[in-house]
């Protein structure tokens, strides 16, 4: 190989003139890559947090912050507001006021929060996919060593990532006010530790749920807005449509078509793993079939969709 300072000679003739014309080639040094070779794990990892940066808007302009940090203000918000009403009572009337008089908590959370992470899961999902799609940048991605496969599940789990931060956030900060509020915070802590894993489950619940669901409708199409729309549409009409016709129908026919209610899909793992029943499940015809007929119904509407997204991605090629 030459070095920069070092050229080559080519003769040219240009037009119109019948002597030879000397023209010069530089070498400007130009060598292949020798350093480590990192892999499918690099490429994984590096779409991962880009999904990341993508899901909250770091790295973008101000509008793309806007959304997904204003629905995790509200919702830590919420967490924040339950546990300095719960706190606020207990100091005035005696620990365990605020559960007596049956003031929201741990177990009801989810069903005040659950519309508002839909909707943030509709409106975050197609960031992650659609632009790539549009634009051609998925092309770029499977140049490396990189498939369909791993370029989803990297981004699935960045996005899983944001949803189990907006589901755990406001409860851990709940839990952290309900436990310096008591009276003797050891004990309050003692007695009431288990509420911990609860939240944790029925939050990965509700957000590997809506988050898998959103990617899926995000896949189908390269419009964001139309992923949106459709997202919340699905589960707007959802609810009164399914809650409507299944008193109605009642019976057997009414509990099934209730199950087709894709907002209370998760609540109903909620209820079984808190043992209660929450407001938004109160009146729905599914909660009386037994539990185990709920939880499988969460995990076919989870698995299968996770399922047709993999399969749609892995097809995928330059």
């Amino acid at each position: 190989m030459t070095t920069p300072d070092q050229s080559l000679h080519v003769e040219r003739k240009p037009e119109g003139s019948k002597k030879d014309a000397e023209g010069t080639v530089f070498d400007i040094g130009y060598q292949h890559y020798d350093g480590p070779r990192e892999g499918r794990n690099r490429a994984r990892l590096s779409v991962y947090k880009e999904g990341l940066k993508i899901s909250l808007g770091l790295g973008r302009g101000v509008r793309a912050k806007v959304l997904p940090w204003l629905f995790i203000g509200v919702l830590t918000l919420i967490g924040a507001g339950m546990a300095f009403a719960a706190i606020t009572i207990n100091r005035l009337a005696g620990d365990g006021t605020a559960e007596a008089v049956g003031l929201p908590s741990h177990s009801d959370f989810y069903g005040i929060a659950s519309i508002l992470m839909f909707i943030f899961a509709a409106i975050s999902a197609p960031e992650l996919l659609c632009p790539d799609r549009r634009d051609g940048v998925i092309n770029l991605y499977l140049v490396r060593p990189l498939t369909g496969s791993d370029y989803i599940i990297a981004r699935w789990g960045s996005f899983m990532t944001i949803m189990l931060i907006v589901a755990w956030l406001p409860q851990i900060i709940l839990m952290t006010g309900l436990t310096m509020g008591a009276e003797v915070p050891a004990d309050y802590l003692k007695d009431n530790w288990l509420d911990i894993p609860k939240f944790l489950g029925a939050g990965a619940a509700l957000a590997v749920y809506s988050g898998t669901i959103a990617l899926l409708v995000s896949g189908f199409t390269t419009r964001r807005a139309y992923a949106s729309v459709f997202m919340v549409g699905l589960f707007t009409i959802s609810t009164p449509f399914t809650f409507g016709l299944a008193q109605e129908l009642g019976g057997t026919a009414g509990k099934w078509l209730s199950m087709f209610n894709l907002s209370n899909i998760p609540m109903h793992v909620n209820d079984a793993i808190f043992d209660s029943v929450s407001g938004v499940t109160t009146d729905a015809p599914a909660g009386e079939f037994d539990t185990w007929i709920l939880v499988s119904w969460f995990f076919l509407w989870t698995v299968v969709p996770a399922g047709l997204l993999l399969m749609k991605y892995r097809r995928l090629s330059v």
